[in-house]
């Protein structure tokens, strides 16, 4: 700055100096620390239901959508004279190849059409909603039908690495254009803002979910569209077998969480770093002794029949000692229940760890279990919780978390299971985008590579778990919708734990570079039937929810 001073006070011309030193002062005031790029030609979409009338704005189907004309005249041989904006000049142009267009910023009043409908439940009021559309103006409508009100944003974004994998004002965007970055962040500056209009401002979480190539400026302008959200990164091992892009063979992508003021990671029994540990539910023990001293005449007083109801699998009530040596009458029952003897595995007569009253009253406490029949002793296993696990239980070390009310069952688990925290490297192999991810949907489609990069079906559902675990209701939008695995992974979760969270899904129907060149070759443009049916929407998200959601 003291540099530009000096060298302004070397222009003889005052009135120059002072505007110069005008400009420059005001241009000092704007400097900012933060992201800093250039913003692009603003966006515009497609509107292939609108009629072309005179004064409409167009473009060519087949051109670039940043290219527009206005129309002046049309003749009765359906062409249409119109005006170049960019150049002033005018030409007729078949109406055929042309599309109207709305410019970012123009509104819009969408309509929302259905297609089809997959019912897999029916009688149910719980529906996911799938929208084909341009998500700028998709999130537009639904900041009219939930301002405010979505608990979590999942999105997976186009990665601008060296793939040719998305479009910029209907362009792919070339790896080597020097803008790329700017392009990239131009479109998901509009997207975010928006997307601040309808997450919850008090408890709501986005999840963005990035590779190295955009990380760092996605976490800046992060910073910039929520100021006051908590922002943490997880890194995910997604492809353990390793890509080489550069010096290293890269494994893991990230995932950022823009947490609201009062949004929490809700923890689980699974901190996600390294492959679950079994789950470690009490043992129970087993009610018939072993070992010393099991024989009936070793404890004569711990021989005794215990009545069952086999059909419910619940036991009814342990009856009074069987005076030794008297023998049970085996297979018989009594007061009309089946009857359940210690009965050793060598058939000879055994005994109960417990007695009969000890017994009736763990029973009543939920605290024993009938176990499976067994055809060779021709009775029934019991088990127990042991001494050591009821003290547990008193101390809070083992928990009750849930009640067989028709068995009268306890269900228990370990306390430190109840909750750990999830770390921020998440490495498990059902993560693995290629197994649980590209696998899946070529395996759904019956192509291979159907669809590029899809995530893995588990490290989405974990990710969206830990916002919405103990909110059943939640509502979850993802607005780059893809193969569509947030809603799979929404109603993994649902079947778990029974929730009624709702997902909708945003996405274009766009087709790939090289569908677009053979359907060029066949003379199909955008817009038509056959051009359509090969959209991404159409042809693999569509086509995967409603095939997978039978198989969830």
């Amino acid at each position: 700055m003291a540099a530009i001073n000096d060298l302004l006070q070397q222009i003889n011309d005052v009135s120059l100096r002072e505007r110069l030193e005008t400009e420059f002062a005001r241009l000092s005031k704007k400097k900012k620390f933060g992201l800093v790029f250039e913003e692009h030609i603003p966006e515009c979409t497609p509107l292939y239901g609108v009629p072309i009338r005179h004064g409409t704005i167009v473009a060519l189907k087949s051109g670039h959508f940043n290219e527009f004309y206005t129309v002046l005249n049309i003749s009765g041989d359906d062409k249409a004279l119109c005006l170049r904006k960019q150049t002033g000049e005018t030409s007729e142009i078949p109406i055929s190849n042309l599309v109207a267009v709305a410019q970012f910023g123009e509104a819009i009043f969408p309509k929302l059409t259905s297609i089809d409908k997959v019912e897999n439940a029916p009688g149910e009021s719980l529906w996911h909603t799938l929208i084909e559309a341009d998500n700028y103006h998709a999130v537009q409508l639904l900041e009219y039908l939930y301002p405010k009100q979505v608990d979590c944003i999942y999105i997976d974004p186009p990665y601008n690495n060296r793939e040719k994998d998305w479009k910029y004002n209907n362009d792919y965007v070339d790896p080597s254009d020097a803008w790329k970055h700017s392009n990239w962040l131009s479109m998901m500056q509009k997207r975010l803002r928006l997307a601040s209009h309808i997450l919850n401002p008090d408890s709501g979480v986005l999840i963005v979910t990035i590779d190295e190539n955009e990380v760092h400026h996605l976490r800046t302008l992060l910073d910039e569209v929520f100021p006051q959200a908590v922002i943490q990164m997880v890194t995910i091992v997604t492809n353990p077998k390793g890509n080489t892009r550069g010096r290293f063979s890269r494994v893991e992508e990230y995932a950022i969480f823009c947490f609201m003021p009062n949004a929490y990671v809700i923890a689980g029994n699974d901190s996600l770093l390294g492959e679950p540990a079994q789950a470690k539910k009490p043992r129970w023990k087993g009610l018939l002794r072993s070992g010393a001293d099991s024989r009936r005449e070793d404890s004569k007083n711990l021989f005794y029949p215990i009545l069952i109801d086999s059909k419910q699998g619940k036991i009814i009530k342990a009856l009074d000692v069987l005076p030794y040596p008297a023998k049970p009458d085996i297979g018989a029952k009594i007061d009309g229940y089946d009857v359940v003897w210690p009965i050793r595995n060598d058939l000879t007569e055994g005994r109960w760890m417990l007695s009969n009253t000890t017994f009736n009253s763990l029973l009543e406490k939920g605290y024993i279990s009938l176990g499976r029949f067994d055809a060779k002793r021709k009775t029934w296993g019991i088990s127990y919780l042991s001494q050591s696990l009821r003290r547990q239980i008193e101390t809070g070390d083992v928990i009750i978390v849930s009640r067989d009310e028709v068995r009268n069952v306890v269900d228990v688990e370990f306390a430190s299971e109840q909750s750990k925290q999830i770390m921020t490297v998440w490495h498990r192999s059902l993560h693995d985008a290629g197994s649980q991810g590209s696998d899946l949907v070529s395996d759904i489609i019956g192509q291979s590579r159907a669809f590029s990069f899809p995530k893995s079906i588990y490290s989405t559902k974990d990710a969206i778990a830990a916002i919405v675990r103990n909110n059943k209701t939640a509502l979850i939008i993802d607005f780059f919708a893809g193969s569509g695995t947030t809603l799979h992974a929404v109603n993994l979760l649902n079947a778990e734990d029974g929730g009624r969270r709702r997902c909708i899904l945003v996405t274009n129907n766009e087709v790939s570079a090289s569908e677009a060149r053979d359907l060029k070759a066949e003379g199909y443009q955008p817009g038509d039937p056959e051009w359509e049916s090969h959209g991404i929407c159409r042809s693999v998200t569509f086509a995967v929810i409603a095939k997978r959601s039978v198989k969830d």
